[in-house]
């Protein structure tokens, strides 16, 4: 189905950086942040984007990010899923001829967003206060284009997380991606747990945080 330019979309920023995680890790990408989250985990970063923004529709964003001369488009939020359009914003910048990746909470249905479309999505640790609200049918619609992505505050998230992973056999689905919250689990502990438990999962940390300290990477 063809992408509607004319869909509205509230956008909080738009912004040319590095990758900061996931497979794409270093990458250059453009990053386009939609307003709006129906979640609140306890750990978020992005506090900002849960309100405001600017109103816009699709063909204006996909002029701004022309501008950046970059072919890695990242679309995040908040939670980007929780606007309609952001489904007819994939599928424009697929269209475009974009490598286009989109961060997900999980929470809410993945499986309209075009296949195109890398879905990076969360499954939410009980540290997160949120895990309550994982989607888990979204797990049927996954492939191997996609990545789960698990953020750990503590000991106990890590070991729900293990025991997810080993009992749904998630690499079978997709790559798996474990990341500490910054200030509440050593990254150094993080990795050891997963070397000696052997899980087959990728630790990560946010590169946009070590270079810059900053949330957006800007």
């Amino acid at each position: 189905m063809a992408a509607d330019l004319a869909a509205k979309l509230r956008i909080t920023e738009i912004f040319h950086s590095i990758q900061g995680e996931s497979s794409r890790v270093g990458l250059p990408t453009v990053f386009v942040r939609l307003t709006g989250c129906p979640l609140r985990c306890v750990w978020c970063d992005t506090e900002y984007a849960f309100t405001g923004g600017s109103g816009t529709d699709v063909a204006s964003v996909l002029e701004r990010v022309a501008a950046f001369n970059c072919k890695t488009v990242c679309v995040t939020g908040g939670e980007p899923l929780a606007q309609k359009s952001c489904v007819d914003l994939l599928t424009a910048l697929c269209d475009a001829g974009y490598f286009v990746s989109l961060e997900t909470s999980g929470a809410l249905d993945v499986g309209n967003v075009d296949p195109r479309v890398s879905r990076i999505m969360d499954l939410k640790a009980p540290g997160s206060g949120e895990a309550g609200r994982n989607r888990w049918e979204n797990l049927d619609s996954l492939t191997m284009r996609d990545e789960l992505k698990f953020v750990l505050a503590s000991e106990a998230d890590y070991q729900w997380a293990s025991a997810v992973v080993r009992e749904r056999q998630l690499e079978r689905i997709c790559p798996l991606l474990f990341s500490p919250v910054q200030g509440s689990l050593d990254p150094a502990q993080l990795a050891q747990w997963i070397l000696r438990d052997q899980l087959p999962v990728r630790f990560q940390l946010q590169l946009h945080k070590v270079l810059w300290g900053s949330v957006s990477g800007r």
